[in-house]
């Protein structure tokens, strides 16, 4: 066990001080709470069976269907009501079964690739072309229109790790819109430095866009130190031209059917709006997804069933497993669409890894203080601290932004989150079983208050709509 890990057991034990020599006799959901931090097993035997018997669920495939019959079987199991898998159709990309990149000139050597989401093929055999060189996104920005025509584009960033995942949006546009400039430019491909913090040959996909009335172009992910290999090349090119043969196969398949799976605790009173806890059960196709975003589920999941064990809840607790959340907020967008006109109470979502959560934010810090502060209070002996920021919630929440409702977010640390995002090392064994049961913890402490919250809570400052692409995809 690490430092780190002693602490937060430590934080587990209620040590009196003077002040507290008749300390009150603990809740049920106290006793509950401390048995989740303790000895859970729920969300990791979700996780652990998820991976194991579905594995990668691609958004729109076969995998996926599995995924939510698999899913629903599961709640029914352990006793949620109100089980329902709730279909939608979708636009669906698949990756395709070549991935290939080699630098044939000065330097020949082959590069680890993969496709990126919506991209487009290359033709058989493949393209070769000069390579040019940005180091960010805003150098290809500045290029001049069709500077790039019949070259492809790679692009690079500087991510570095943080706590808070903050640098993601610094790094993200590389992926998310720098393709479709390139192919705005004239490129006929494109290839970035991977969007992550790891040092393995392992590429980071993910999805990226193009712009309305330009088409879609091979574009592909280079795995970190093969990009920083390609930076190296120009340096030692001393101006000669860089040449690079990209093979890909990707397609668009037409519509498919996705879905959310949802299930619910039932509370006391149906006339009070649930608490919604989310995640996203779809994964990338080049891993089983178990910090993104299988985790979230068994989270989500574990605690709504503890909440249970400690007394029925006065308000029902709905979970959401959403569909198609990897490749554009499908499931997100079609729960809202199909729900808007239930008002839900408040809002939270588990959709950053399993490591354990530092911070608590909330978007009713000033409209609500008494509830923000005693969720506060009862999270600090985990050693969460009280944010400042207005919670914007995760990706799969769009229905409480469209409500313009209560949100919370409980801040997982992200440190290693880009080391395994949307790669082949996404598997069970990165799972730290301590903090995911102080995952399980936290989250049963905070829905056993949000659900047991009788008159309105719950008003929150509106936060804008989800943007196109979030901090998961």
């Amino acid at each position: 066990m690490t430092k780190p890990l002693i602490a937060l057991a430590a934080l587990s034990l209620a040590v009196p001080t003077p002040a507290e020599a008749n300390p009150a006799p603990p809740t049920t959901l106290d006793v509950t709470v401390h048995g989740a931090l303790k000895d859970d097993e729920f969300a990791y035997a979700f996780i652990e069976g998820l991976t194991t018997e579905v594995g990668p669920r691609q958004a729109g495939t076969e995998a996926e269907a599995r995924a939510r019959e698999w899913a629903a079987a599961w709640l029914k199991n352990y006793r949620f009501e109100n089980v329902a898998i709730e279909p939608f159709m979708m636009d669906t990309w698949v990756p395709g079964d070549i991935a290939r990149s080699r630098v044939t000139g000065p330097f020949a050597q082959d590069l680890e690739v993969l496709p990126l989401g919506n991209s487009a093929a290359t033709p058989v055999g493949g393209i070769e072309a000069e390579v040019v060189h940005f180091r960010n996104v805003d150098e290809l920005r500045a290029a001049p229109e069709g500077s790039l025509k019949g070259k492809i584009a790679f692009i690079s960033h500087a991510m570095s790790r943080t706590q808070d995942g903050s640098q993601y949006s610094f790094a993200g546009p590389a992926r998310w819109v720098g393709p479709g400039i390139a192919a705005s430019k004239g490129a006929v491909a494109a290839v970035i430095k991977s969007v992550g913090t790891d040092n393995h040959r392992n590429p980071h996909t993910g999805g990226t866009s193009f712009p309305e009335g330009v088409a879609a172009i091979p574009a592909g992910a280079l795995s970190l130190p093969d990009a920083a290999n390609l930076e190296r090349m120009f340096d030692r090119a001393k101006g000669r031209p860089i040449t690079l043969r990209l093979e890909m196969n990707p397609r668009q398949i037409g519509q498919t059917e996705s879905g959310n799976v949802v299930g619910e605790i039932v509370g006391r009173n149906s006339l009070l709006p649930p608490v919604l806890l989310a995640c996203h059960l779809d994964s990338w196709w080049n891993a089983p997804g178990a910090f993104d975003d299988a985790a979230g589920c068994g989270i989500i999941i574990a605690a709504a069933r503890r909440v249970a064990e400690s007394g029925q809840p006065l308000r029902t607790i709905r979970v959401l497993l959403a569909g198609a959340e990897e490749v554009g907020l499908f499931g997100s967008a079609a729960y809202s669409k199909a729900h808007l006109a239930e008002p839900i109470a408040v809002g939270l979502e588990s959709d950053f890894g399993a490591d354990r959560i530092w911070r608590f934010d909330s978007n009713f810090r000033e409209s609500n203080p008494a509830l923000h502060k005693k969720i506060a209070a009862a999270v600090a002996r985990f050693g969460v601290s009280s944010g400042t920021d207005v919670a914007g919630g995760g990706a799969d929440l769009n229905i409480v932004r469209d409500q313009k409702g209560a949100l919370v977010d409980l801040q997982q640390d992200g440190t290693r989150y880009f080391d395994l995002h949307h790669t082949p090392d996404d598997t069970l064994d990165k799972i730290d079983i301590v903090q995911l049961r102080q995952n399980v913890a936290v989250w049963t402490q905070v829905v056993g208050i949000l659900a047991n919250e009788g008159t309105a809570i719950l008003t929150g400052t509106p936060v804008p709509a989800a943007p196109a692409i979030m901090k998961s995809q």
